[in-house]
């Protein structure tokens, strides 16, 4: 007699509160403990906390619960500094404390690096991290933790009804958050999302702005992305908007940017006063205090001297290039992108520095063949995006530099492009936290390697 069985279902967990001990946060800043022998990732812990959750999300390997209540708070935990820290997207760890979130990203640096085999390190008990080399860590870079940010995009969205909701990404979401207040911007630019509500409730068009994107180095400057053709009557509004909080506004079509009210050329002063002018589109490091203590670090890591010889690759401006022209004999910059590589060499022209040469180059492909390669290079500085540089690591090896600073703004990429500096004969001398983006998950780092 042949024998039949049945598929037991899987017991539904949703709904379900569940009592649960934080051991460690995860690469996002979310919280991770045991339930029913999976890992439970609840947004807003901290390791060594006990939390009651609630399950809003079961998969064969884990689960995912909303914090209910904390029955014992981590000794680091504070009070988010922000009304919309558990709805808004663009913060994760404003309940930590400064240097638990400090501790927290080294710890995430070492892990990585442990895993990609650029240090010793073993791994047990749900990957926590044991047995591992140490990483000559040096001070972080750090500068205030609010109101630090000189750039930044507010988005706009428009319901049906043609009502306007200004502010920033849920988490996990593309809705937005009506902001009412964001204590990581810039002040006076912090408390602007009431006005902007103002103009948009008047604005003529069914959705005739996309986003605005905000801007405050030597001037206040607002970027309209104008989805419409502005009326006489919108620019009126615009024009009064200007006058009452002193700033200029720029529009965006799309394909240009454009001037609305007079505009004084954008820029920034770094480092011996020079001063760095740049457009709109131009990337820029969007924390002016921290780039300044970083730009002085490197310089003092790299331990220049008037008869170095630099090259700055991923060069972007000259934001690290023209610090270092007026203590070295000779920088040569590369970028990908043209119009930047143009910038670089205005800035350099515009501060006097004759040291200085650009040079366009797509660093991610074959660029031995360069003239500029010929040099005899001392030192080299690489700032390259997320993606990291392994492409052009493979090529800077055979140029026999003998130091090498890294600025990194993702911890995965460094790693990898670490582990084959290492193969080549590289060590690392000193590294450091870059507290860039306070109260977010986001790392960067700076490493100095010697061969």
């Amino acid at each position: 007699m042949a024998n039949f069985f049945k598929v037991t279902p899987k017991t539904q967990k949703l709904g379900q509160q569940c009592t649960v001990k934080i051991s460690r946060l995860d690469a996002n800043g979310c919280g991770v403990g045991q339930y029913q022998q999976k890992n439970i990732f609840i947004d807003g812990t901290l390791p060594s906390e006990t939390v009651v959750a609630k399950v809003i999300e079961q998969k064969s390997k884990y689960f995912r619960g909303k914090l209910v209540e904390i029955h014992t708070a981590a000794e680091h935990r504070e009070k988010p500094g922000c009304q919309h820290f558990t709805s808004c997207g663009g913060c994760d760890l404003q309940h930590l404390g400064s240097e638990g979130q400090l501790s927290f990203k080294q710890q995430k640096i070492t892990e990585l690096f442990a895993r990609n085999e650029v240090i010793a390190g073993k791994q047990y008990n749900n990957r926590q991290l044991m047995e591992t080399s140490e990483l000559p860590w040096q001070r972080p870079i750090t500068n205030q933790t609010w109101y630090y940010r000189h750039k930044a995009r507010i988005g706009v969205q428009y319901n049906k009804k043609g009502q306007a909701t200004v502010g920033f990404r849920q988490k996990a979401s593309n809705q937005l958050v009506a902001i009412k207040t964001c204590p990581v911007l810039v002040e006076p630019f912090d408390s602007i999302f009431h006005s902007l509500n103002e103009i948009l409730a008047n604005l003529s068009g069914k959705n005739p702005i996309g986003h605005i994107e905000i801007i405050a180095t030597n001037v206040k400057t607002l970027i309209i992305r104008q989805l419409e053709k502005m009326s006489v009557q919108d620019r009126t509004l615009w024009l009064a908007f200007a006058q009452q909080h002193q700033c200029q506004i720029m529009l965006d079509d799309g394909k240009s940017i454009l001037p609305l009210t007079d505009c004084e050329a954008l820029s920034y002063q770094i480092e011996n006063d020079i001063n760095i002018t740049f457009y709109p589109e131009n990337f820029i490091q969007v924390n002016h205090q921290v780039n300044l203590e970083m730009v002085a670090r490197a310089i003092e890591w790299l331990a220049v001297t008037p008869q170095d010889i630099i090259l700055d690759l991923f060069c972007g401006l000259g934001n690290f290039s023209l610090p270092l022209a007026k203590n070295v004999k000779k920088v040569v910059g590369v970028e990908g992108v043209d119009e930047m590589v143009v910038q670089a060499q205005n800035n350099a022209q515009a501060n006097q520095l004759t040291n200085c040469q650009f040079y366009q180059a797509d660093l991610n492909s074959d660029w031995q063949l360069y003239p500029w390669t010929n040099e005899t290079f001392t030192k080299v500085l690489i700032d390259p995006a997320r993606a990291g540089a392994y492409k052009a690591i493979e090529q800077l090896v055979k140029l026999g530099i003998k130091q090498l600073l890294y600025v990194s703004c993702d911890p995965a990429t460094l790693a990898k492009d670490s582990k084959l500096l290492i193969s080549h004969g590289y060590k690392i001398e000193k590294i450091s936290l870059i507290d860039m983006f306070s109260h977010t998950k986001h790392i960067e780092t700076m490493v100095l390697f010697v061969r």
